[in-house]
């Protein structure tokens, strides 16, 4: 295409990711000897022996908010065009929107009432990160901090340990299975019985929530004996413990958990259950960087804990493939749709940077190549509005500089015949028109009632803050304005 081989062209890719064997099927840069390289290096070294002239940058960074002293302010403001090559959801609306807030089921659902298979893989995720990530973290920093125990507890502490990590191929994840499938379900039902009503006399069981049902652990069973294996083998090997052979062949497996004795169940009468639905906070793991790897057990455990899940709650079950995609939030893939895509996208691109095209220029493409289905559309334009003596659309960005106060805000809004009565950072209200204790704000900087209501974390690069104005003209009619970006350094 010629695109970055003049004397002032870059072009920057990012991935953070090495390649693995599955990558091999889905594009046409990387080989097998490229497994386990960085995909960003090799990828750009691919396209520079294709034209030599190519000035390309690789970088090994993860696009996000934990990487804003890489792409900070000035990295983006230097671009003239943005291409996103990404197969990940959030990654994607991250560049669209830069910080934005991540949907999440409420607690309660995810953690006792669940009622598809979304809600039990966001389960599985998050117990998947507490078994292998969060409790070794904590057991390392417990036995790497010697000066507030003694010797003794010390050593006596190890050795217990030792003695219950070399049991953990033959009991530890049955009794998890009778945790997590069989105990934790008799306690919520022994707590919300199957007539239990709410504090307004409706049926507490009532759509859409699920009535659960404690499971049978049966060795006989294929999906929970592979759930078992897969927990045990990434338990152990997370305590360093050898794995045996026998752990891998299900007929001696099964004759090892039969052998396990799981204490009787006994229901707890203060137990404290979850039910506020404004409750979302719930850590998940990161299954990105694994999910390709079909042989580190990984998405075998997250698989099997939501497959779980969802015979308590009566819901379909998924296999690994599908659990991937749901669990990755990943966006399916394969060489020919990728071609494709990839084509239409820089056909795209001529346009954006020959520059001059109007809107009616563009196309959006649907296609499915199963069918085949090829259908071609121009993209619908946004809204103009007309104020004053100006005009816009909601894709601009209105931009104030020289870090303005509240006040200076409110008055450069003023000066275009808008009225504004409304200013937030994300989901905090910096200022509301009503709210006469807000008009003690009027002084202090945007910046600054950024940090202190709205607890904004804002990272050393960063120089300026977004917010969303709602306006008025002087006729009390609701005016749509674009985001304000607010530079304060």
């Amino acid at each position: 295409m010629g695109v970055s081989c003049g004397d002032q062209g870059r072009l920057t890719i990012t991935d953070d990711d090495v390649i693995e064997k599955s990558n091999l099927s889905r594009q046409f840069l990387f080989r097998d000897w490229n497994i386990g390289q960085a995909k960003s290096t090799v990828a750009a070294s691919a396209a520079a022996s294709i034209n030599p002239r190519l000035n390309i940058e690789a970088l090994q960074n993860r696009v996000g908010p934990e990487t804003e002293n890489v792409f900070d302010d000035t990295f983006w403001e230097n671009l003239t065009v943005v291409i996103n090559a990404l197969d990940n959801v959030n990654a994607s609306l991250y560049v669209d929107q830069r910080d934005p807030p991540e949907k999440q089921a409420p607690m309660c659902t995810v953690h006792s009432f669940p009622h598809n298979v979304d809600h039990c893989l966001t389960w599985a995720r998050s117990e998947f990160e507490g078994l292998l990530e969060k409790t070794p973290a904590e057991v390392n920093a417990y036995l790497s901090n010697p000066v507030d125990y003694k010797t003794a507890q010390r050593n006596a502490g190890d050795a217990q340990a030792r003695d219950n990590l070399e049991r953990v191929l033959e009991c530890l994840e049955k009794e998890k299975f009778e945790d997590y499938f069989v105990n934790r379900v008799k306690q919520l039902i022994y707590t919300f019985p199957e007539d239990a009503a709410t504090n307004t006399g409706a049926p507490f069981w009532s759509a859409p929530k699920r009535f659960p049902h404690p499971l049978h652990f049966s060795a006989a069973d294929p999906s929970q004996l592979q759930f078992v294996m897969a927990a045990s083998i990434l338990r152990a090997e997370t305590f360093g413990i050898l794995i045996p052979d026998w752990v891998k062949h299900p007929k001696l497996l099964a004759e090892a958990v039969d052998k396990v004795i799981v204490p009787d169940f006994q229901p707890k009468k203060d137990a404290k259950i979850v039910t506020d639905e404004k409750a979302t906070t719930l850590s998940t793991a990161s299954v990105d960087d694994a999910a390709d790897d079909d042989t580190n057990y990984h998405m075998d455990l997250i698989t099997g804990l939501a497959n779980m899940r969802v015979r308590n709650y009566s819901i379909p079950e998924v296999d690994k493939l599908k659990a991937k995609f749901i669990a990755g939030r990943i966006i399916p893939a394969i060489a020919t749709s990728t071609a494709m895509a990839t084509g239409l996208v820089c056909l795209e691109l001529y346009k954006a940077l020959d520059g001059g095209h109007k809107v009616e220029d563009y196309r959006n493409t649907f296609a499915n190549l199963a069918l085949p289905l090829f259908s071609m559309a121009e993209p619908v334009p946004p809204k103009v509005v007309n104020h004053s003596d100006m005009s816009w659309t909601v894709w601009g960005r209105w931009i104030l500089r020289d870090n303005p106060t509240l006040r200076e805000l409110i008055q450069w809004l003023k000066d275009k015949a808008l009225n504004a009565h409304s200013i937030s950072y994300g989901s905090c209200l910096l200022y509301n028109s009503m709210f006469p204790r807000h008009r003690e704000r009027m002084d202090k900087k945007v910046v600054d009632l950024a940090r202190e209501v709205a607890k904004a974390e804002l990272p050393p690069n960063r120089r300026h803050v977004d917010v969303v104005v709602a306006c008025e003209d002087d006729e009390d009619n609701d005016i749509d304005i674009p985001q304000v970006s607010i530079y304060f350094s």
